[in-house]
């Protein structure tokens, strides 16, 4: 891991990540903080939910997000939040986590035309080619769902599970 020198005493929160890590982590945080003030608010939380797809979300459950922190969330925040919940999780755990976020029924599967616009729209954006190959390799079910445990399962194991 790459080790920068701690401000204030503190440990640095972007020694414990690699740099292509935090790069991941500032792309997530820039979709999720959708006013762009560089603070993930209520709002923000609201507004992302509701683009895929969770409308009714209450505000306890938001506030609740919101108070996992200890003040405001910019990026160091939110990085120091995803580093104390990823602490001694695998490769897998992690990668699942992330996609639990867009599952907030816990179904274990997400709705394909989602997961496309995301791949295609933000980041590191997926070519049509890529698209392609991604659905032959983990074609979709009858009502339109991937199987996100299992994409997670291949990207860090490299195979199919056996059933």
């Amino acid at each position: 891991m790459r080790q920068q020198q701690g401000e204030g005493g503190s440990s640095n929160v972007f020694s414990m990540f690699e740099q292509s890590q935090i790069q991941e982590y500032k792309e997530a945080f820039t979709i999720i903080d959708q006013n762009r003030d560089g603070i993930i608010s209520k709002d923000d939380l609201r507004d992302v939910l509701a683009t895929m797809g969770q409308l009714n979300v209450k505000n306890e459950e938001l506030e609740a997000m919101v108070k996992e922190a200890s003040g405001p969330i910019n990026f160091t925040v939110f990085l120091t939040m995803f580093g104390e919940k990823l602490k001694g999780a695998d490769p897998e755990d992690v990668i699942v986590s992330a996609f639990k976020v867009l599952d907030p029924e816990a179904t274990g599967a997400i709705k394909k035309e989602l997961l496309e616009e995301l791949l295609t729209t933000q980041c590191d954006r997926f070519t049509a080619e890529e698209m392609t190959n991604l659905w032959a390799a983990f074609p979709p079910d009858v009502a339109g769902n991937v199987d996100y445990k299992n994409i997670c399962y291949v990207i860090t194991h490299g195979e199919e599970k056996e059933e």
